[in-house]
């Protein structure tokens, strides 16, 4: 991208930033977005961030890189690659931007050693209410918003560049897809793994999981190597599988019983779930092979899927066909939760026991070391408050269930109340059900209160339970 066209980006930004009326809602004006609620129409002119969506710079030596805060990780990885670098974690769809993953959360398979992206950021600069652009660091006089930032979702500010730390990565990733009868041993599993860093002698350097019933689940390890060797699915003679024609990533996980072995490029292995958006595109026929063989293959990405969720928000496409098959409307359960380790059996159990959906996607985190809290144990991210040296599981799912004749959101809010029994959290992409004293417990209230007064005293832009719950 380079300085001068950043330069000009940010010129841009402030200026949409001077369009918008005294006294109006200040948000952004991007055409898509990775949100999963609904939110309310904005009559004002947004902020322009059409050009801040490219790498700046890469320093090859340092393992940094510049970025500009609408930059998407699919335009991050295609800078970073080519010098055997890669951020720390990549999360699974192309077109989530790094500052939409600093201010709203990410997670991926490296979330085990690596924490979550906003713990690899070293210094950003943020565009605040008042239409001033402050940076922040660990260190600086904004310490407390750098701090604060993340799970904000732009409610204290919009990322305009953020300089983050990359890790080598090698050309290729060995992965073993490892079958459990039992969550219960998946878990303990899970947990040694984390520990360790290897599993039967071997170094993991990626896990994540998938459950697709009470008996069959899956730990799927990945290990960087040099060394091409040959995958499962292989494509024209490359020796790697590929899984962004016919073959679908999700169910070559599955097999009988044991360990199963497959490799591909570190490229393919980063966006292997976005061909299928998990397992998601499914709800489109994009899984039929009579359906797939004529579906264009530049529109086998999440983006595009996400084109189709925006038309069935806007005319209710899903509950019309359900109407005409005699079927009720549908509650959307889109949610990613996280519970700590030892809690994930239960969960995963109650959950398969309550709520009609499946496969079920685990990802393992951990706050990265050294914590940054101080002595006295204080969590360093308040507005998502997980406990330093402690080890949670991710669980996704993405899908829909029958409505709850007068009890609207009924299956979120069972969700809601079985995560929080458990010690747990949500993230706040999709449809939030809670109160303002429980969601100002489980999101640092008092913390955002005083963020709030000090960086947005004019209110300026929306409150955060105001944005996440009332979908303002």
């Amino acid at each position: 991208m380079g300085a001068q066209a950043f330069d000009e980006g940010v010129a841009t930004l402030l200026s949409s930033y001077r369009a918008i009326p005294p006294g109006a809602t200040v948000r952004l004006a991007k055409k898509t977005s990775n949100l999963f609620r609904k939110r309310a129409d904005n009559p004002h002119p947004g902020l322009d961030v059409s050009g801040l969506d490219r790498v700046i710079s890469v320093d090859r030596d340092a393992k940094t890189a510049d970025v500009a805060g609408m930059c998407t990780y699919e335009n991050l990885v295609a800078a970073t690659l080519p010098y055997g670098l890669a951020p720390k974690v990549v999360p699974q769809l192309k077109t989530i931007t790094l500052g939409g993953a600093v201010t709203g959360l990410g997670i991926e398979s490296t979330s085990f050693r690596n924490g979550l992206p906003h713990e690899s950021v070293l210094e950003i600069d943020i565009l605040t209410g008042d239409g001033e652009i402050i940076t922040a660091t660990p260190t600086n006089e904004n310490a407390e918003l750098f701090f604060g930032f993340p799970n904000s979702y732009g409610t204290l500010g919009y990322s305009v560049r953020l300089t983050i730390e990359l890790e080598s990565v090698e050309p290729y990733v060995a992965l073993r897809h490892v079958r459990f009868d039992r969550i219960a041993d998946l878990q303990e599993t899970m947990e040694t793994i984390v520990a360790d860093g290897e599993y039967d002698g071997e170094r993991v350097d990626y896990l994540d999981g998938v459950v697709f019933t009470a008996d069959e689940s899956y730990l799927t390890l990945g290990r960087q190597t040099d060394e091409p060797g040959r995958g499962r699915r292989i494509d024209g003679g490359t020796g790697v599988s590929d899984y962004t024609g016919m073959d679908i990533y999700y169910r070559s996980i599955q097999h009988a019983s044991g360990i199963t072995r497959d490799r591909m490029t570190i490229h393919d292995y980063l966006w292997r779930w976005d061909t299928d958006w998990f397992w998601c595109s499914r709800a489109f026929g994009a899984q039929n092979p009579g359906i797939r063989r004529l579906w264009p293959k530049k529109y086998l990405r999440s983006s595009f899927y996400w084109k189709l969720i925006a038309l069935d928000h806007r005319y209710n496409i899903g509950d019309k066909l359900n109407a005409r098959k005699g079927e009720p409307p549908s509650e959307r359960v889109v949610q990613d939760i996280e519970v700590p380790l030892e809690n994930t059996t239960e969960y995963v159990q109650w959950f398969l026991d309550t709520i009609p959906i499946e496969p079920i996607w685990l990802c393992p985190l951990r706050l990265r070391e050294p914590a940054l809290d101080g002595a006295d144990g204080v969590r360093p991210w308040p507005l998502y408050p997980l406990e330093p040296r402690k080890t949670y599981v991710n669980v996704g799912f993405w899908s829909a269930v029958p409505v709850t004749p007068g009890d609207p959101g009924h299956t979120n809010k069972l969700i809601e109340r079985k995560v929080a029994a458990l010690d747990g959290h949500k993230s706040l992409y999709s449809e939030s059900f809670y109160s303002p004293d429980e969601f100002d417990e489980l999101y640092g209230g008092e913390s955002y209160r005083l963020l709030k007064k000090r960086y947005d005293p004019r209110g300026r832009l929306l409150d955060l339970y105001a944005k996440a719950v009332k979908r303002q």
